[in-house]
């Protein structure tokens, strides 16, 4: 039997935007042509995307994180080839699966010792939503920390969770008992937990929105301190996980140990949604306690056999091809290129990330014509200055990337971690260029400064 997908994609082609323009997110469309990222892209393979013209882009954004694998990893497919082709009973719910215990079995081998049950869901936002309703279960308490500017995902649960005001506006109430702290500020953390109150404190290890590292001793103390006061220390690993800093996780860097660990993106392979919490078998216990209760928390898709064998074959992948090594040795590159460029450029303040998790950090100058220039974007609105880097780089050099977050003059790279030299060098050799171009004033980039500013007052007006 033939499938209408070949006639579509081959008659349909370039209607992308029109039909997302009329039947989904028009503002979304808005966005991308303004900036001028309204391509066809009509292949892709490991870090790199063809357009219909056949222009080769290097993804540094990978799907927020999702294609740790690259695109269309041939092994990836294969497994789930040979799962579409078995025809294996699949979610028949009263019933446990092959394909979801060995899953489980696998991701426990890069756990620590104590963490030693899984619970599949689908994505990293219902990692979290599961890892709120087992701590309140399990200490019997109601309140969550978590960390300014932290994120943990945009469903109700995992939105009362973020530290990102720009997200939470006008959604609430939000879920009660949940209260920020700020990130390395472990007496502020040990004040929050004195009350005895505190079900979990979830914490990313390096906070997404701005790459933002914890100091060396936060992460073990603040897992004592939840451990004293009788809190479950979480890890949300869900970008920076599976060896997106080139260890397995991002708290192997520093130390302390997870009651939870909270997985999803690369686990995918870029094809199935899947996410995971790893957790002590106490948890466990305490949640699913009784016969009754077996099915008290749960997803119906959660551990569907292609999603199974997409997470089996992530990590067959990450191990086979020592991507962890490779995330520790091309980032550690990176991060020396960028430090080097630091020390050139004025705009260029900080560079910082742990292996394939990258930031640039851009300031206020200290040059009178550099200075009056920046004044003007950031009075039109804050964080703008950024999108001078991230533009050009596309349009320019074909490198796609991303703002690490709203109102923030900080450039994001999460590259897949199967990137190369090839990459490295194109990389660095394109922020070079279009960091020297920003010194240069006036110039076509502080053109497209002034565009931009254009666009950013008009939105206030209106």
């Amino acid at each position: 039997m033939s499938s209408p997908i070949a006639e579509f994609l081959e008659h349909r082609r370039g209607d992308n935007f029109g039909l997302h323009e009329k039947f989904l997110n028009p503002q979304m469309v808005r966005v991308l042509k303004t900036i001028g990222y309204d391509r066809t892209y009509t292949r892709a393979r490991g870090p790199y995307l063809y357009d219909a013209e056949g222009n080769e882009y290097l993804d540094l954004l990978s799907g927020f994180g999702v294609f740790a694998l690259g695109r269309n990893h041939p092994q990836v497919i294969a497994a789930l080839t040979d799962v579409l082709q078995s025809e294996l009973p699949d979610m028949v719910q009263m019933d446990v699966s092959l394909l979801s215990g060995l899953l489980a079995e696998r991701i426990l081998r890069f756990c620590p010792p104590n963490v030693s049950r899984v619970f599949f869901c689908n994505s990293g936002a219902e990692a979290v939503e599961g890892a709120i309703k087992f701590a309140r279960y399990t200490t019997k308490r109601e309140n969550i920390l978590y960390c300014e500017h932290g994120f943990h995902g945009l469903t109700m649960g995992a939105l009362s969770l973020n530290g990102e005001h720009v997200f939470r506006e006008g959604f609430g109430p939000l879920l009660p008992g949940c209260e920020a702290v700020p990130f390395n500020d472990l007496a502020a953390l040990e004040q929050a937990l004195r009350g005895r109150d505190v079900a979990a404190f979830i914490v990313e290890p390096i906070q997404g929105k701005g790459v933002n590292l914890p100091s060396p001793g936060f992460l073990p103390e603040a897992s004592q301190l939840c451990r004293k006061y009788g809190t479950l220390f979480v890890a949300d690993e869900i970008q920076t996980g599976l060896g997106r800093t080139g260890k397995f996780w991002a708290f192997e860097h520093w130390g302390g140990e997870p009651d939870m660990i909270l997985m999803a993106k690369a686990l995918s392979g870029g094809f199935v949604p899947v996410g995971a919490v790893a957790m002590t078998s106490t948890i466990m216990d305490a949640v699913f306690n009784r016969m009754d209760r077996a099915v008290v928390h749960g997803s119906t898709f959660s551990k569907n056999n292609m999603a199974m064998a997409a997470g089996l074959a992530s990590l067959q992948v990450i191990e086979d091809e020592k991507l962890v090594e490779n995330a520790a040795r091309i980032g550690a590159e990176l991060l020396a290129g960028f430090s080097a460029l630091s020390e050139r450029y004025e705009l260029l303040r900080a560079v910082r990330g742990k292996g394939l998790m990258l930031a640039l950090e851009f300031g206020s100058p200290k040059s009178f014509g550099l200075k009056a220039a920046w004044n003007l974007l950031e009075t039109a609105n804050k964080g703008l200055f950024s999108q001078m880097i991230t533009i050009p780089l596309f349009k320019n050099h074909r490198i796609l990337s991303q703002v690490a977050g709203h109102g923030m003059n900080v450039v994001k790279f999460l590259p897949p971690l199967v990137i190369g030299d090839r990459d490295r060098d194109w990389i660095l050799s394109a922020l070079d260029q279009v960091i020297a171009d920003c010194h240069k004033v006036p110039g076509a980039i502080w053109d497209l400064g002034k565009t931009l500013t254009g666009h950013a007052l008009k939105a206030k007006a209106g």
